[in-house]
């Protein structure tokens, strides 16, 4: 039987989603805002302080390689740190273009030059994210814990905000929705999530039914990369490494207030705040996380700024500015060591089919 080709249409219909995606949030983030302030702020930021942080952001990516490598070895499989680091590389490089597709671009690229089965690095990247998942909740207890009232004084801001509002100002969908008969649009949107539950549940039901052993011998190499945890040799430099990784990720971002005159006070506790919200940020499905992050920037900068007895409004657009150093900073080193991977790779492949047909 001959194999059913994948439909061209599917990977542009996902980048054109995620492009709307960061098109709606951006424009979000700078609604109504002073674009001469943030101009003013990026001409006067000390750039040597995103430099620094550049260092941490680059050095994440070697935790990062080092400690998979740690992971792969209890499935009988032993890496090069140099391949561990391009294939992830790769991977980051791949977020760029379709969301959340880095993580089959570097299991799939690790295929290429070290022969580790995907289903099983695979499982480990899950474990990894799984990890990265208990670090945040660990960042987000700190953040909780020393900056609950920048949190309580945006909540108040909003709420005094929102009872400002003297009444419902429907958006274009919902005057859309208006001219058809809707006028109780909290039932509306009630009964659409159901609608659209029950859908993705009969979706997911004949997807399983089409595809279950597929799934069913994917899913137990899943399971094998993550029993990995339980068979790890050498768990203190695990636990090292994880804690590297996020050591840097907090540098990369905090070291960044230090360029801008207005956040250079931030404390150490304001850094944890910024990775938290920034993480948030960067989970929406949005092209690098452009507009997303630049969105949560301002309303975390402008918690900060509240707390702190400041004006809002400033926060906001101190929030944006940050934004637009921090961003372009990830997505820099991405492209750069994403570029750089795909001839390294390249040339790892080269090699690694060479000493197979020097072996045979």
């Amino acid at each position: 039987m001959e194999k059913k080709s994948k439909n061209p249409l599917k990977p542009i219909l996902t980048i054109v989603i995620s492009l709307a995606f960061a098109g709606f949030f951006l424009w979000l983030a700078l609604k109504g805002l002073d674009f001469k302030v943030i101009k003013a702020s990026l001409a006067k930021a000390n750039y040597l302080w995103v430099l620094f942080a550049s260092v941490f952001g680059i050095l994440a990516y070697w935790f990062r390689a080092v400690r998979w490598n740690l992971m792969l070895e209890p499935i009988g499989h032993r890496i090069s740190n140099s391949n561990s680091l391009w294939s992830i590389s790769f991977g980051y490089l791949m977020n760029l273009t379709i969301p959340r597709s880095g993580e089959v671009a570097r299991a799939t690229a690790l295929y290429g030059v070290e022969k580790v089965p995907v289903d099983k690095s695979f499982g480990t990247i899950i474990l990894e994210r799984v990890v990265d998942l208990i670090c945040m909740v660990a960042f987000l207890i700190l953040t909780l814990i020393f900056k609950f009232n920048a949190i309580r004084s945006f909540y108040d801001f909003v709420i005094n905000k929102k009872d400002e509002k003297e009444k419902f100002i429907p958006n274009f969908f919902e005057r859309q929705m208006m001219k058809l008969g809707v006028r109780d649009f909290d039932s509306f949107y009630l009964y659409a999530k159901i609608v659209l539950g029950v859908l993705v549940l009969i979706g997911l039901s004949l997807f399983y039914k089409y595809q279950k052993e597929k799934l069913i011998n994917f899913g137990k190499g899943i399971l094998q990369g993550l029993t990995t945890i339980f068979k790890l040799k050498e768990k203190g430099k695990f636990i090292l490494y994880t804690i590297g990784i996020w050591v840097c990720y907090y540098f990369a971002a905090y070291l960044v207030c230090f360029a801008l005159p207005e956040t250079s006070n931030f404390t150490i506790a304001d850094g944890f705040f910024i990775v938290v919200v920034g993480t948030l940020g960067m989970i929406v499905p949005a092209s690098g996380g452009i507009g997303a992050f630049n969105l949560a920037m301002k309303y975390g900068f402008m918690a900060l700024f509240i707390s702190m007895g400041k004006n809002a409004e400033l926060g906001g657009e101190m929030g944006l500015t940050y934004s637009f150093i921090s961003l372009p900073l990830q997505i820099t080193i991405m492209l750069v060591m994403g570029l750089i991977s795909i001839p390294m790779l390249a040339k790892a492949r080269e090699k690694a089919v060479a000493e197979k047909v020097f072996e045979n």
